[in-house]
């Protein structure tokens, strides 16, 4: 055999050996090695919630969607923790909130008086109350899970902190809701000091001439309660409407701070009538310790008389309170 041949034969040979490293058992070519494409996660369904409250208990998916407000104190604290709402009620927003007069929010009633037929065609997740609509809530809870969040004034902060981690749970701002209870509550704590050491103080609410004494315990009770004033009046009866009182009444008592709430100044049907100023400081008055050493603290309704019970209006009212301190 010459070299030519013994040549191609071994070439013939290494050919036939590298095919068949190259393919499989049965002969076939080895497949590619193929990187594998992770298939897309399922989204998860809402987590199902149970909301327990004074009137009953509400089954709903969290964050909803489609939210209606019957209560200014849920509003303001659902716009400062960033939450979009549907629906609220327009006549008598208080001023640092109407924004919430705007024509996308669907103006579904009065606070006292829900407009049903509207809340049927928006179809709400779920609807948030309090006391000035309690009556309806066995209509609205027909429309949406219904959720009461008013204030037990008989134990302020515990109740006010409750609701709001509420919100909380519904909305996913568990952690939001902690951060802004933490700050009122050290606000609170400054206040509390100076307040203790202030005097007596007497809360009245003002009303077109008419005036209303508050106490311990009463809507405006956080004053005493929460804040650390004494009361000039121990004996301060413990109504919504508070206790009917005269100026004579308040030159008798003499209390070192006057804390007056100005209905008038938010809600006023007769603009004839007296302000709060005009129907408190007067001849009887204006011997009282409050008078005399500029102790006569003009509170904001907006946050006392319409809303109150909110992340926002508690922080401004603890704040109104340790500016009217002198």
């Amino acid at each position: 055999m010459n070299k030519k041949m013994l040549l191609f034969i071994v070439m013939v040979a290494m050919a036939i050996i590298s095919a068949a490293c190259g393919s499989g058992s049965n002969g076939a070519q080895a497949p590619a090695a193929q990187t594998e494409v992770p298939k897309e996660a399922a989204t998860p369904a809402p987590e199902e919630l149970t909301i327990k409250h004074k009137l009953g208990e509400a089954k709903l998916k969290k964050n909803p969607q489609k939210v209606a407000v019957f209560d200014y104190g849920v509003l303001d604290s659902l716009d400062k923790l960033g939450v979009e709402v549907t629906s609220v009620p327009q006549s008598s927003l208080p001023s640092y909130l109407e924004k919430y007069k705007d024509s996308k929010y669907v103006n579904a009633g009065t606070l006292f008086e829900p407009d049903f037929e509207k809340l049927n065609d928006i179809k709400p997740d779920v609807i948030f109350i309090s006391g000035r609509a309690q009556d309806k809530y066995e209509e609205l809870n027909k429309i949406a899970p219904t959720i009461f969040l008013a204030v037990d004034t008989t134990k302020y902060m515990d109740s006010f902190a409750a609701n709001m981690k509420t919100l909380g749970e519904v909305f996913g701002k568990e952690k939001e809701v902690e951060t802004e209870l933490a700050k009122i509550n050290d606000e609170i704590k400054a206040v509390h000091d100076k307040a203790a050491t202030s005097g007596k103080a007497l809360v009245v609410l003002a009303n077109e001439g008419k005036i209303s004494a508050y106490g311990a315990g009463s809507r405006f009770g956080i004053i005493h309660d929460v804040l650390g004033f004494a009361q000039s009046d121990e004996k301060i009866e413990a109504s919504t409407h508070g206790q009917s009182v005269t100026a004579e009444y308040i030159a008798e008592k003499n209390p070192d701070y006057l804390f007056v709430v100005d209905r008038g100044a938010a809600v006023k049907s007769d603009k004839s009538a007296p302000s709060g100023k005009q129907t408190i400081e007067n001849d009887l008055t204006k011997n009282t310790n409050a008078a005399k050493n500029g102790h006569i603290v003009y509170l904001d309704p907006n946050y006392w008389y319409l809303s109150g019970g909110g992340l926002i209006s508690v922080a401004e009212m603890v704040n109104e309170i340790s500016a009217g301190i002198k």
